[in-house]
């Protein structure tokens, strides 16, 4: 139940902001952000160990970024099944995946954000859909942009989760100031009011409107939120903050992730404690 809220105002400063958060059984082992892949060393994003690919990739060059969310719909073929994971690192790098074959690939929705706006891609059911995002707040779902994806949850339970979180959350920020991140500075400063938002809101982690949670579903795995990130762009801005989930409450989890650097580490990719 990955969720992805996205900010538009193309007169503010800072015109799109993105806020990805990834859910996913919480055994899946996986690395923050950093260049991960030697072949594309200007790439960042956090790595999954499981298939080498990332749910969300940052090109601090062409100041872009794709985060990636899970479909509903008939699965691949298995004998020719590709990792959904190096989507957003294609998308990012040769600005979309609409020339691909993605017949090995099963449902997705990727979210495309740049400096000027944002688009939806999704495919499913043999299906390729784009959407560009207008001005104002935009949800992301599981079950797509507005959770209005052709191929859609049978389950009326996990719908009804998705809809509770996505209605809570975007009253939240509609309701609080509006961030103007800066490229420098502490994320409290840069993110303010939305912040503590991101973070929870002070919902428990079980509860139905949780954007931040933990489900046990019966099957012995936990599912649940493993990271949150924040990325704000602009024409000369990309700002990326990054933290797993939950964060704890002195907002001690947050880390800057250096966009300027090419390598060299988790020293370089979280350079302050914010």
């Amino acid at each position: 139940m990955c969720t992805a809220f996205v900010s538009i105002d193309p007169e503010a400063a800072v015109p799109v902001l993105l806020l990805s958060v990834r859910d996913e059984y919480l055994g899946r082992a996986w690395l923050p952000p950093d260049h991960h892949w030697p072949q594309r060393p200007e790439l960042l994003g956090g790595l999954d160990l499981a298939a080498g690919g990332t749910w969300l990739a940052v090109d601090p060059a062409r100041r872009t970024a794709a985060c990636l969310l899970n479909g509903f719909g008939p699965l691949a073929p298995a004998g020719t099944r590709l990792s959904r994971g190096e989507l957003p690192l294609t998308a990012v790098r040769e600005g979309g995946i609409g020339h691909l074959d993605l017949t090995p690939y099963d449902p997705f929705h990727l979210v495309q954000v740049r400096p000027d706006g944002a688009r939806v891609t999704s495919w499913g059911g043999g299906l390729l859909t784009e959407h560009e995002l207008p001005a104002g707040l935009s949800v992301v779902l599981n079950d797509g942009l507005e959770g209005m994806a052709a191929n859609r949850t049978a389950s009326e339970r996990i719908r009804s989760l998705m809809a509770a979180r996505a209605d809570h959350f975007r009253a939240r920020f509609a309701a609080a100031p509006r961030p103007g991140p800066a490229a420098e500075g502490a994320t409290e400063r840069a993110w303010g009011d939305w912040l503590p938002i991101v973070a929870g809101d002070g919902l428990a982690l079980d509860e139905d409107t949780a954007l931040i949670q933990r489900r046990d579903f019966g099957d012995g795995r936990i599912w649940g939120s493993s990271s949150i990130s924040l990325l704000a762009l602009g024409p000369e801005l990309l700002r990326y903050d990054f933290a797993s989930a939950p964060v704890p409450g002195d907002g001690s989890g947050w880390r800057r992730v250096d966009v300027a650097a090419a390598g060299g580490g988790l020293d370089r990719a979280f350079p302050e404690r914010t």
